[in-house]
């Protein structure tokens, strides 16, 4: 871990947003990109750099088709690997609305409009929202969900995946501790369900679709407060 806090974090939460991203062709084009951005603000350990750098190369050299496949086998095939944090949360409640409409209303206050294809919990969605903010209201608002992020670590790590490199380095970044814990039983997809509320009240949930993520998920909104309000 860091003895101080780094004294950029945009370009490595982007990178890791696109990087925890569909591997399309448009993502595999960038992944040298990607990779030296991550080296270039070092706001990571070492040995987490050799793990993305590892997953970069991973991606490359497969078959298209098999990376895509891997990834929705992954991320799409059951909760406690999920990328809309708040699926964690309210699974399939009816608090899904409200928390939608929340974390809107929280990137609003930070003077961003969403447009974007995935809702805004998905965790590259809000990556990116975080590398639009000073470093020290990224980590804040990236620790408040650190509890949801290490269960994703731990269920990926379970699943020997390289993309819990992804999510612990997340949390690297946000000043929590990277550490497996005991993953909870998976309910059954229909059930609704909810636990205690995170980003103080702002949740939702949503519906990844492969393949249709763009880069660029806000634009600054010149009528909005600059500053983020969490």
């Amino acid at each position: 871990m860091f003895n101080k806090p780094p004294a950029s974090l945009r370009l490595t939460l982007r990178a890791l947003g696109r990087l925890i991203g569909y591997p399309d062709a448009e993502l595999r084009a960038v992944l040298p990109q990607l990779a030296d951005a991550l080296a270039a603000e070092q706001a990571l350990t070492p040995e987490r750099l050799h793990e993305l750098q590892a997953l970069c190369e991973q991606i490359a050299r497969q078959d298209p088709m098999d990376a895509e496949a891997r990834y929705v086998d992954t991320f799409d095939r059951g909760r406690q690997t999920s990328l809309h944090l708040f699926e964690h949360v309210h699974g399939d409640s009816r608090d899904r609305g409200p928390a939608l409409i929340d974390l809107l209303q929280t990137y609003e206050r930070a003077g961003l409009q969403f447009e974007a294809p995935e809702l805004p919990d998905h965790l590259s969605v809000v990556l990116e929202f975080a590398s639009t903010q000073p470093t020290d209201v990224a980590r804040d608002f990236l620790a408040e969900m650190a509890h949801i992020l290490t269960l994703v670590f731990s269920a990926l790590l379970t699943r020997e995946s390289p993309y819990a490199s992804v999510i612990a380095a997340v949390l690297e970044v946000s000043g929590q501790q990277v550490q497996a814990v005991p993953l909870p039983e998976e309910p059954e997809i229909d059930e609704a369900w909810a636990e205690p509320e995170v980003f103080g009240g702002c949740s939702t949930e949503g519906q990844a679709r492969p393949g249709t993520a763009q880069p660029l998920h806000f634009v600054r909104n010149p009528r909005a407060s600059e500053g983020a309000s969490l």
